[in-house]
């Protein structure tokens, strides 16, 4: 089980004394961010214990346990601060969405991209990949120019969104191809809470982590497309196992851990993945 976060006492979305929270500008994905640290409480409470059982249907012959990595300075989860103001979107039932494409709240924008649709399944490595019904799925990354809403983008709250998972341990997320920036390899963040109560309530995830996607794929969908444009020379010094994140995982993780899209033919992308939660 991932280490506690520290209890969500988010200020939502808008700063104390009015407004919409300016956050940090973009960087590479670190723990803090200026003005910012996340803490860790490390005593979980009750409320924090799984509310549905696992089926003991098998999602494959096998699965990997997923790496744990860091949330990033933007994840707007309640973990850190800019400004004296914290934003949680966890606790604003309107982020529990599928479609993740347009801002919600301080406008009503759409991010500018190619579509992708998201298929995850949960399954519980310590129980024979079986599936995970009624876990929540947070999924949030940056827009096709590399900029994160509510941070970068403090008027936008676009790509970010919570998903509960299906009898057969499945989330579904309709976003855009996101951008990639200097300092990091293109990737889109999750955290798996155990229910959507948990979740939304400001508990602990059971699983931070994070998506890679295929650079070979990006490099040809970013010359395809002119939103992004400002993506192309970053992507091209990236490196998988250069990278601050994904470079020290192992290689069935960095397998498991990596999009690969598929073209849907009408100008859309999907993916599938099976995420492994050692519950």
């Amino acid at each position: 089980m991932a280490r506690l976060l520290n209890r969500r006492r988010a200020l939502g979305l808008f700063g104390a004394a009015g407004g919409t929270i300016a956050l940090a500008a973009c960087g590479g994905d670190e723990l803090t961010s200026s003005g910012s640290t996340a803490s860790a409480t490390p005593t979980p409470t009750a409320t924090s214990t799984a509310t549905s059982t696992p089926t003991p249907t098998s999602t494959s012959a096998s699965c990997v346990s997923f790496a744990e990595e860091t949330n990033g300075p933007y994840p707007a989860d309640g973990t850190n601060t800019s400004n004296g103001a914290t934003s949680n979107v966890l606790t604003n039932t309107s982020f529990v969405r599928s479609d993740v494409r347009s801002s919600i709240l301080a406008s009503t924008n759409t991010a500018a991209g190619i579509e992708l649709t998201i298929t995850l399944q949960l399954a519980d490595v310590n129980n024979d990949c079986a599936v995970l019904e009624g876990y929540a799925v947070y999924m949030w990354h940056c827009n096709a120019e590399g900029d994160y809403s509510l941070y970068d983008l403090p008027q936008q709250d676009y790509l970010r969104g919570i998903q509960v998972s299906n009898a057969n341990g499945q989330v579904t997320f309709t976003t855009i191809i996101p951008g990639c920036y200097n300092g990091r390899y293109p990737h889109i963040h999750f955290e798996v809470f155990s229910s959507l109560a948990n979740a939304t309530g400001g508990r602990y995830a059971v699983l931070i982590s994070q998506f890679a996607v295929l650079k070979s794929q990006l490099t040809t969908i970013y010359a395809s497309n002119a939103v992004y444009a400002s993506s192309i020379s970053a992507l091209s010094s990236s490196t998988l196992s250069g990278d601050n994140v994904f470079g020290d995982n192992t290689s069935a993780q960095q397998d498991a851990m990596m999009l690969t899209l598929v073209d849907d033919g009408d100008g859309t992308w999907s993916a599938n993945a099976t995420v492994g939660i050692a519950t």
